[in-house]
C-alpha cells in the first residue's frame, strides 16, 4: 500500500505527504495495539475453554513486544498486510479440541471487526460533531484503520492454513482428510503468497471485504441515527 502510495505518479508530492502520513499512522496503531489485541484474544479465549499455554506463555497481554513479527510489520506497512507472531495453543487441553480450537481461532478476526467498529463509531462521531466537514487527514487515517482491521478479519477467515479460516474449517472435516489437510500446510501457505499477488482470490474477498466494510459502517452510523442525527 506505501509503495503504491509512493510510485503512484498521478498524486502530487503535498497530497501525497497528506495521505502518508495518516498511512503510517494507524499502520503502526495497527502492529502496536491491534495485532497484540488480535494474538490477546486468541490466547483469551483458549484460557477460558481450558487451555493455559498463551497464559504460560506471557501472551495475555497487550504489550506489543511478545506479538511483533518484524518482517510481518513490514509487509503491513508496504503492502497493505501483514501478521503477528501467534500465540501458541494445545487443542488438548480443551474438552472438545475441536470446537474449542475453532472458537479459539474466530476469536481473532472477531476482535478485528470490533476493533474496526468502534473506529467507525469515532469516524462517524467527528463527521456529525464537525458539521459534515472534518478534515482530509482525519478520514482517510480512520478509514485506513477501519479498511486495515476487516481486511485482516476477512483475510483470516480464508480456509487456508495457517490462517485461523483453517482452524475453524478444521473443526468440520473428518479425521483423515483434516490430518492430510495439514500435513501439506506449507504448500498452501505457499498458495496463499501466490494468491495475494495475483487476481485469483482478490477478487472474491474484495467484493467480501467490501460487504464487511459497508456491513460495519451502516452498524457503527446506527446509533447517530437514533439520535436523530
Amino acid at each position: 500500500m506505501l509503495l503504491q502510495i509512493l510510485f503512484n505518479g498521478s498524486i502530487g508530492t503535498e497530497t501525497k505527504l497528506a495521505i502518508i502520513i495518516p498511512y503510517i499512522i494507524s499502520v503502526l496503531i495497527i502492529i502496536f495495539l491491534i495485532l497484540p489485541i488480535h494474538e490477546l484474544a486468541h490466547g483469551w479465549v483458549a484460557c477460558k475453554l481450558g487451555d493455559n499455554t498463551a497464559k504460560r506463555d506471557g501472551r495475555l497481554t497487550l504489550n506489543p513486544l511478545p506479538s511483533i513479527s518484524p518482517i510481518g510489520s513490514l509487509f503491513l506497512l508496504l503492502f497493505g498486510f501483514g501478521w503477528a507472531r501467534p500465540v501458541a495453543v494445545n487443542p488438548s487441553n480443551f474438552k472438545h479440541p475441536r470446537v474449542g480450537m475453532a472458537l479459539t481461532a474466530l476469536a481473532g478476526p472477531m476482535s478485528n471487526l470490533i476493533c474496526g467498529f468502534l473506529g467507525a463509531i469515532i469516524l462517524w462521531g467527528i463527521f456529525y460533531g464537525t458539521g459534515n466537514s472534518m478534515p482530509d487527514w482525519v478520514n482517510y487515517f480512520f478509514s485506513t484503520y477501519i479498511q486495515m482491521n476487516v481486511a485482516i478479519a476477512v483475510f483470516n477467515l480464508v480456509p487456508i492454513p495457517p490462517l485461523d479460516g483453517s482452524k475453524i474449517l478444521g473443526a468440520f472435516l473428518p479425521d483423515r482428510v483434516r490430518e492430510m489437510f495439514y500435513r501439506y500446510q506449507m504448500i498452501f501457505i505457499a498458495i496463499a503468497f501466490v494468491i495475494l499477488f495475483t487476481d485469483i482470490l482478490n477478487r472474491p474477498l474484495s467484493i467480501v471485504m467490501n460487504a464487511c466494510l459497508d456491513a460495519v459502517y451502516w452498524l457503527a452510523q446506527q446509533p447517530f441515527h437514533w439520535f436523530g442525527l
